[in-house]
């Protein structure tokens, strides 16, 4: 059995000899370069006004870099395997400002609901880019990171797995929207070999799926079952599970899996988070779109920090106005901008829709495999 230990540090493949062996022999791209870049503005422009549509948000500025002091950065999980750039920045300053480029802007955003003014019922969306520089470069693993980084205002009712499922169909019903829209204006989009997403999606507990494959580490349940049922969200991430391990190491300081929850039939389960995944045809592989979930009370964030053994983030300007309550109940994710281009657009690389910087190894078998890699 493979080591679940492991699993828990990430969906990166790790080794370029595995890499070029699962990446497809007889790739020939739908679309050419122009017709892609017309192809991902019309699919953004759809997915930002959709999702204003469906869950009532505004887009706004978003931080590329944050102060280190703040807390405002996003650490991705609870293991310190992913740390964000770091650097002091003012010319002239006495003490110069110690700044870090955000991995994601899921902390933020929380706070920004106050800057914005946002009521109940009414959030924000971003148009957010971000440094990653701890990841394997893979065919969906870039350094550089572009999301739909939303968030919502809720009530304490709301904070419950009805109300983040409903959440959940709502973005689910935008992405088959972009799909059926982006094929209408492209129809060799829509081709037999690479069927469509389905339109209702599978939901199911991190502790259920692990009861339905108990002998297989976390990348390969989901693999599992996403060729069964082709689109899941997988409910309660950061718990841990019968196993003793969680499905995935959850930062402990914005989603809310700590929570005791009830499952259909009556089982108790913890967790108000999750995570979209569905079947790539192209790439044969599991695929995530989003991240997302309620977020924590001060309460589940001091438990969840005692856990995790971060309670030294409570120092944090961050962590003190969630301690406070000075900044509202929320629910958001991130919607990964370019994973939904590679999707809709049948590509078989996040390069083919995305410019960064990727290993030379990596651009070499990409030209083998007759994969463009933007540059």
């Amino acid at each position: 059995m493979t080591d679940k230990k492991a699993d828990l540090a990430g969906p990166g493949i790790g080794n370029y000899d595995e890499l070029e062996e699962i990446m497809p022999m007889d790739y020939n791209p739908i679309l050419d370069v122009k017709e892609t870049q017309n192809a991902i503005y019309a699919v953004k422009d759809y997915i930002e006004k959709n999702l204003y549509k469906e869950l009532n948000l505004f887009m706004v500025q978003v931080p590329l870099i944050v102060e280190v002091e703040s807390g405002m950065n996003d650490m991705l999980d609870r293991d310190g395997s992913r740390t964000p750039i770091e650097f002091n920045c003012g010319l002239g300053l006495e003490k110069p400002i110690h700044a870090s480029i955000v991995q994601a802007a899921t902390k933020w955003k929380r706070w920004a609901l106050k800057q914005y003014c946002c009521d109940v019922g009414e959030g924000i969306n971003t148009d957010m880019r971000a440094v990653r520089k701890d990841y394997f470069l893979d065919h969906d693993h870039s350094s550089y990171v572009d999301q739909w980084d939303w968030e919502l205002v809720i009530t304490e009712e709301d904070r419950n797995l009805k109300f983040l499922t409903d959440i959940v169909k709502k973005i689910w019903k935008v992405f088959t929207g972009a799909e059926e829209m982006v094929q209408k204006m492209f129809p060799q989009l829509k081709d037999s070999r690479y069927p469509n997403l389905p339109k209702d999606l599978n939901f199911i507990h991190a502790e259920d799926l692990l009861e339905k494959y108990s002998d297989l580490p976390r990348k390969q349940r989901e693999t599992e079952i996403l060729k069964e049922k082709k689109a899941v969200f997988i409910y309660g991430i950061g718990w841990p599970l019968k196993d003793g391990y969680p499905h995935e190491m959850r930062a402990a300081d914005y989603d809310d899996w700590i929570t005791e929850t009830t499952s259909s039939d009556g089982r108790p389960m913890h967790g108000l988070n999750g995570d979209i995944l569905v079947w790539n045809h192209i790439t044969k592989r599991r695929h995530e779109l989003t991240s997302m979930g309620i977020r924590v009370t001060k309460d589940t964030l001091l438990k969840q920090l005692e856990m995790s053994g971060q309670m030294d983030f409570l120092d944090h300007p961050y962590h003190k106005m969630i301690m406070n309550e000075e900044i509202p109940l929320s629910i958001g994710g991130g919607i990964g901008q370019s994973r939904t281009q590679m999707l809709l657009l049948r590509k078989a690389h996040l390069g083919e829709v995305s410019v960064t910087v990727w290993p030379k190894i990596l651009k070499d078998i990409c030209r083998r495999k007759n994969i463009h890699v933007l540059g």
